[in-house]
């Protein structure tokens, strides 16, 4: 049983125990995955949220792309993607603390929904919030979406929002 109340109380899970412990909010960088970024700042200011972790994955080169421009290239360009990831997951964090408590970031590599999967399961993640990117028909059938492989996929609630002015 789920205690839901406005202003100034904290939202409750049966047992006492506060309802959002660690929030999940990955990031690609775009402004249509920071749609979720005002959702999180209200459940975490209302529930009393400790712990709001950003996340940027970082896609690897494949092999066929390392054996084409180098190694040294390569690594070259995945030691600049992570700072930058790093930085613009810095930026959005600073925006947020003015309203929330702890707001931690990571960047990690790998592939973006098992990514996301696996950090959920193994640091305890209470909820992860995220935009959908508004792909529909032909785009989501071909490539598929991170949010629904992690929708299908995560044994964690999901907050999922659609950007402003997307349909489905």
């Amino acid at each position: 049983m789920a205690a839901i109340s406005a202003g100034s109380h904290h939202y409750y899970a049966e047992g006492g125990k506060k309802m959002y412990e660690k929030i999940l909010v990955p990031l690609d960088g775009s402004k249509e995955s920071e749609c979720i970024i005002d959702h999180v700042r209200l459940i975490a200011k209302s529930c009393g949220v400790p712990e709001v972790v950003l996340l940027r994955v970082v896609e690897p080169f494949s092999p066929s792309s390392v054996s084409y421009i180098g190694e040294a290239t390569a690594r070259n360009v995945e030691q600049k993607t992570k700072a930058a990831a790093e930085e613009y997951l810095s930026y959005v964090a600073d925006g947020l603390r003015t309203h929330c408590g702890g707001v931690k970031t990571a960047v990690l590599e790998g592939e973006p929904a098992s990514v996301i999967l696996d950090y959920a399961t193994k640091n305890g993640v209470d909820l992860i919030a995220m935009s959908t990117q508004g792909a529909s028909g032909l785009a989501r059938w071909t490539i598929g979406s991170v949010t629904e492989r992690v929708m299908r996929h995560s044994t964690v609630p999901l907050l999922s929002v659609l950007p402003a002015g997307r349909k489905h």
